[in-house]
């Protein structure tokens, strides 16, 4: 597993992100909401 995934590591090119992508992220990770319930999944956003 460590040997795949430093393989990737050196094939992937860094990416940078922006500020505005990190708030717009962070923003929205915040807001979605993951309830389960027996064998459902609902999602939900709560904006």
């Amino acid at each position: 597993m460590e040997k795949i995934y430093s393989e990737n590591l050196e094939r992937g090119a860094a990416i940078q992100a922006t500020k505005e992508t990190i708030n717009f992220l962070l923003s929205f990770s915040k807001q979605f909401h993951v309830v389960e319930y027996k064998s459902f999944q609902f999602e939900n956003s709560l904006n």
